[in-house]
């Protein structure tokens, strides 16, 4: 065809064939002996012909332009449900991955059957040095591809991990782990191939060494990674689960209010209780079962009076909870002055919450009512004779509705506990409502 270009159709079927059954058959062949003939019968349903191109004297198969849509390989993953930190898998510390590495590349045997020896030592140096680089870049990606990506994680736990962890260093050390997964390959590689072209046992045996060696004190230099891994893991595993499907009762206020001392009376989580403020140093859960529904309860670190730039990762993590968990608010309010923080400060500080959250089912709490005289505890820093209404209000009695109660004396917890039942049944059609309607929606998809 001297390179020309053109189409060859295999079969063409003419106009004037005949149809038997479905079939074309040209009319010039007799196929069937007319007497034995049976037009019924079907040998196909379709014929397909195929085209090919002459391309430099070859028949090529002509691409179809009407391709199927192509499967995509990885679909995009929706957004993590709360309890994705539970699934991370388990961490090796870097020593007992080298020496495990170490020795089971070392049993590797050369391939039976090489007479020569130099042609043997370099067979059983080359599988040992590829050996332990894929023992140890095995577990390395495993990490890197079962530890989230941060922006799948629910928005709670997306948080935790920057407030927990440090905004960018939970990336920053899965990028030093594969860093080290690629080195480790690739000198592996290298000198495996070293190895290979050994020309005396010798050489084979000395590059052997020589591999080994440099893998492993790579390895020992930039082994902290996986060490940091492994303390993120602890970390992140060993926050608390919360079940959204669960209605949650989440106790919010300043610094030693009695917000500890209410969950352990209120559920089976046992915070630690201190007088001094910031006691609760994370998010800790508890549970409540009562009338034989089960409930959950959260203790969040105090909130001060400052603006949210200023405030501490512990104090954000309270913030993290409001915003991101469907959660009913019990806001806990302390009046006798042990607190440390000033009913003034108090009073801002609620107004501000109340504000941004409004939106939750909520319940207020005034706390260590023994302690209470007819007269409120006014601070240094205050202006008691500020004519503010509002405010000697709050300092005399809390918030308008708000349950006075005494975890010593047990004044008010009965009344506490039947309250926040009502308020977690609320919750519970509240989070049934949410569930419906998402149902509905996605029906209607």
């Amino acid at each position: 065809m001297n390179g020309s270009r053109g189409l060859l159709q295999l079969w063409q079927i003419p106009p004037s064939s005949l149809l038997f059954g479905g079939c074309s058959f040209p009319r010039a062949v007799n196929l069937v002996p007319s007497k034995v003939m049976h037009p019924t019968l079907c040998f196909c349903q379709q014929m397909q012909t195929t085209a090919y191109e002459i391309v430099n004297g070859s028949y090529v198969p002509v691409k179809d332009t009407k391709q199927a849509p192509k499967i995509k390989d990885k679909e995009v993953m929706p957004a993590e449900a709360v309890g994705a930190f539970q699934k991370l898998p388990m961490v090796m510390p870097s020593v007992d991955i080298l020496y495990s590495a170490l020795r089971k590349a070392k049993r590797v045997s050369p391939t039976k059957g090489i007479a020569n020896v130099a042609k043997r030592e370099r067979n059983r140096g080359a599988k040992q040095l590829d050996a332990l680089m894929k023992e140890l870049a095995v577990p390395l990606r495993t990490y890197k591809e079962n530890f989230p990506n941060r922006k799948d994680l629910h928005p709670y736990e997306r948080s935790l991990v920057e407030l927990t962890l440090g905004d960018g260093n939970y990336e920053e050390v899965l990028g030093k782990v594969d860093a080290l997964r690629k080195k480790v390959v690739s000198v592996g590689k290298e000198h495996a191939s070293l190895c290979a072209k050994s020309l005396t046992k010798r050489e084979a045996e000395e590059r052997l060494i020589e591999g080994m060696k440099k893998i492993e004190e790579m390895f020992n230099r930039e082994g902290k990674a996986i060490d940091d891994l492994l303390n993120i893991a602890k970390t992140l595993r060993a926050m608390p689960v919360v079940n959204l499907e669960t209605p949650t009762l989440c106790l919010v206020g300043a610094p030693n209010v009695g917000k500890s001392s209410l969950v352990r009376l209120l559920s089976t989580g046992k915070p630690e209780v201190c007088n001094y403020p910031f006691t609760t140093r994370g998010i800790l859960m508890g549970h409540i079962t009562l009338s034989y529904q089960n409930f959950q309860v959260t203790d969040t670190p105090g909130l001060l009076r400052r603006h949210d730039e200023d405030r501490n990762n512990l104090e954000k993590l309270t913030l993290a909870v409001l915003s991101h968990l469907p959660t009913a608010v019990l806001y806990v309010h302390d009046l006798s002055g042990e607190c440390g923080t000033s009913p003034s400060d108090q009073f801002v500080i609620y107004k501000e919450i109340k504000e941004r959250f409004g939106d939750h089912l909520w319940l207020d709490v005034v706390s260590k009512c023994d302690l209470l005289s007819d007269s409120p505890v006014v601070f240094i820093t205050e202006d008691s004779s500020a004519d503010d209404f509002e405010l000697a209000k709050y300092r005399r009695m809390g918030p308008d509705g708000a349950l006075r109660v005494s975890v010593k004396t047990e004044a008010g917890i009965a009344q506490l506990k039947s309250r926040v039942h009502e308020l977690l049944t609320s919750q519970s059609a509240k989070i049934k409502g949410w569930n419906s309607n998402e149902e509905t929606l996605e029906a209607l998809r």
